[in-house]
């Protein structure tokens, strides 16, 4: 499936994500079983399975890793975290000590400490999405400069790693002042 064709819009890194939640929400309107309650069971069936692909689409085009993936694939390069290029040693010391650190803030129960290195690791997933979207532009479709990127991908897992880490700790964070808070009969 070519996510960018179904929901109708140009395959590239780059996307308006307003307008692509908007062509979303119209094809998911269009496309609703409702509105095809009175059609014929091949009608009925068509409409749900191509609502499906419009929300499947629609979840690829708008996470960077899974956009980036589909661009790949689009273009004939293999992805997939088994057939990329092997992460940086540089980068791996890097996260296992970014790892240490919020070990350490989970221990000592210091959200702002996890905070601050939720902050910096949003930063470099921020700044690699950006190598990532000039990658796509000037690699115009090229296999050789689009292999060239695989790297930065394997680099924007890593970090959305981390930060799904922080946020797991910010909901067990949430959900213990929750229970302190009802215990204490609040």
């Amino acid at each position: 499936m070519d996510p960018f064709a179904t929901l109708g819009i140009e395959r590239t890194f780059d996307i308006d994500r307003a307008a692509v939640d908007k062509t979303h929400r119209e094809l998911s309107r269009t496309l609703h079983p409702d509105r095809h309650a009175g059609g014929g069971a091949t009608e009925r069936r068509y409409a749900l399975s191509k609502a499906i692909e419009v929300n499947e689409a629609w979840r690829i085009v708008k996470d960077p890793i899974r956009r980036a993936e589909a661009l790949f694939r689009l273009a004939g390069v293999d992805v997939g975290e088994d057939k990329e290029p092997k992460a940086a040693p540089s980068l791996l010391m890097d996260m296992m000590e970014q790892r240490e650190s919020l070990s350490e803030a989970r221990e000592k129960r210091d959200m702002a400490a996890a905070r601050a290195l939720a902050a910096s690791i949003e930063a470099r997933a921020a700044s690699t999405e950006r190598a990532l979207s000039e990658g796509f532009r000037s690699a115009r479709g090229d296999r050789d400069a689009l292999g060239k990127l695989l790297p930065r991908l394997g680099e924007l897992r890593f970090y959305r790693r981390f930060l799904d880490e922080v946020s797991i700790l910010e909901d067990f964070e949430t959900e213990e002042a929750a229970r302190t808070k009802a215990a204490a009969g609040e």
